[in-house]
């Protein structure tokens, strides 16, 4: 992939893909060069892969939490059935699309006491325990596909790009804080497919809509083999075709455990009582209504009955002219 940075993909070596393209670049790519995101070579790039791995990132992402909780009960000497009366998993996850338009996806992991985050979690629960679990159930974790004559059957992992840090509340450590943390979702949160260039904000029905849509080449393609996939019995249940516009992934953009923060049910009961709560001003604006008239004023009725008998001279003038003339 072409990628922004000093080089982009330098090789000492050179060398060419079986396609007869090279395998390194050397260029220094601007923020906005178009082929900042692209393959290097078209044909030599896994399309498939790529979309159904964005087909399975949401089951990739449960094995994942449900290893994490596994790890940390293994780690903390507990039953893992027991794991749940000793400490609650919770995790905000955002789904991003890169510019080489793969989702990438950033997460908030928290640990509770067993009754959620008004509780305090386990002496053991600690920032290391929670990092080691975190880093070890994202390189163990995978998903196989359903087997394909034309594709087989792959195996799905995370990517080699983790990146843990610990995070901290406002005023307490060196890391990030609160109000940080927020910032940092959010920015990914109002990133959709469309704006990064990676699919389109509208499903797609048919294969012209495809050939039509404001796209990469790169992207194209992708939309191109989810629609065909989507065509394989096998993979029916992925539901491809419907997904073509966000490039086979399913997912919402934002996902968060039932316990990690407040709910949208809550929120509006809270904005309900804030209105019910609400004073009424002291002030008071009276308005009133007076009726002025309807239709025209007799100067501009004397204008209109004038205007209407020209009109009405003029069409049988012309009905005259061209009875004289032997119209019909």
């Amino acid at each position: 992939m072409h990628r922004i940075g000093e080089r982009c993909r330098p090789r000492r070596d050179g060398g060419t893909c079986d396609h007869g393209r090279a395998l390194g670049c050397a260029t220094e790519h601007t923020p906005t060069d178009p082929l900042i995101g692209q393959p290097l070579c078209p044909d030599c790039y896994d399309y498939t892969g790529h979309v159904l791995w964005h087909a399975h990132a949401s089951k990739l992402w449960d094995r994942f939490v449900i290893d994490v909780r596994r790890r940390l009960a293994t780690s903390a000497g507990l039953v893992q059935s027991r794991f749940a009366h000793h400490a609650r998993l919770s995790f905000a996850r955002v789904a991003e699309y890169q510019k080489r338009a793969a989702v990438h996806v950033h997460a908030v992991v928290r640990l509770d006491g067993p009754d959620g985050p008004a509780d305090e979690p386990p002496t053991w629960g600690t920032a290391d325990r929670l990092t080691d679990a975190v880093r070890t159930s994202a390189g163990r974790v995978l998903v196989r596909t359903p087997y394909s004559p034309a594709v087989g059957e792959l195996l799905l992992r995370w990517g080699a790009q983790l990146d843990v840090r610990p995070l901290h509340a406002d005023g307490d450590g060196a890391g990030p804080g609160d109000d940080a943390v927020a910032a940092y979702v959010a920015k990914y949160v109002t990133k959709g497919a469309s704006e990064t260039g990676a699919g389109t904000d509208h499903r797609v029905t048919t294969w012209a809509d495809i050939n039509t849509a404001p796209v990469s080449a790169h992207v194209r393609t992708l939309m191109r083999t989810s629609w065909r996939l989507g065509g394989l019995l096998e993979y029916a249940p992925l539901h491809l075709r419907t997904w073509t516009h966000t490039l086979g992934y399913r997912g919402h953009i934002l996902t968060k455990s039932r316990a990690y923060s407040t709910t949208y049910a809550a929120l509006r009961a809270e904005r309900a009582q804030h209105v019910a709560d609400a004073e009424i001003p002291d002030a008071i604006t009276e308005a009133h209504w007076r009726y002025v008239g309807s239709g025209h004023t007799p100067g501009a009725a004397l204008i209109a009955a004038g205007v209407a008998e020209d009109l009405a001279e003029s069409r049988r003038l012309s009905v005259d002219a061209r009875q004289e003339g032997g119209g019909c």
